[in-house]
């Protein structure tokens, strides 16, 4: 059994997605107190998120 080649750039891939919720933020940082409000807030409005805490057995109201 041989390695698959990768038909994407994991390096790229992490750089797009941090710039995109870097801009996401520069674009509401006025609406939270901090970064780590920001990621909770966004967190409770995603439905992967919150499909994943329910996989994962965190589906209870907390904020880890």
């Amino acid at each position: 059994m041989g390695t698959k080649t990768k038909t994407f750039d994991c390096v790229e891939m992490k750089d797009r997605i941090q710039a995109e919720i870097r801009a996401d933020y520069e674009a509401h940082k006025d609406e939270f107190p901090s970064f780590l409000d920001f990621v909770r807030a966004r967190n409770r409005d995603s439905e992967w998120v919150q499909r994943m805490r329910k996989k994962l057995g965190w589906d209870k109201d907390t904020e880890s």
